[in-house]
């Protein structure tokens, strides 16, 4: 049973910054992409960011990138979301998600997913 479970979310005020962290367990992440994604109200769960289990290539979205970083740890088979100079437009429900493969930008390429995390940026 493969489990993705997210951490680290919370209320912060813009400008500040927040670590999420989704940890991976159920089978082995190797070959497995993985990615964060936000969904916040009345809007559809977009793209955030995404790294190869490697580490060694990663994606950002236009909106994040130069403020959030993604990295893991492949012993730990944990997955970070480093979020600086946070606005209150970031303000959403962040998920973790998994697929077999290569990177990919839309949710529904990914075959694992996390319950999700809140953050709010208060301005």
């Amino acid at each position: 049973q493969v489990q993705l479970v997210e951490s680290g979310g919370g209320l912060v005020q813009a400008g500040n910054s927040l670590r999420l962290s989704c940890a991976a367990s159920g089978r082995t992440f190797s070959n497995y992409a993985m990615g964060w994604f936000r969904q916040a109200p009345r809007k559809e769960r977009e793209f955030v960011t995404a790294t190869d289990w490697s580490g060694g290539i990663t994606l950002y979205a236009s909106s994040v990138k130069g403020r959030f970083t993604i990295s893991r740890d492949t012993a730990k088979n944990t997955v970070y979301l480093q979020m600086n100079s946070l606005k209150p437009e970031d303000t959403a429900v962040y998920y973790c998600a998994a697929r077999s493969g290569s990177i990919q930008t839309q949710p529904g390429e990914y075959d694992y997913w996390g319950q999700g995390t809140q953050v709010t940026v208060s301005s």
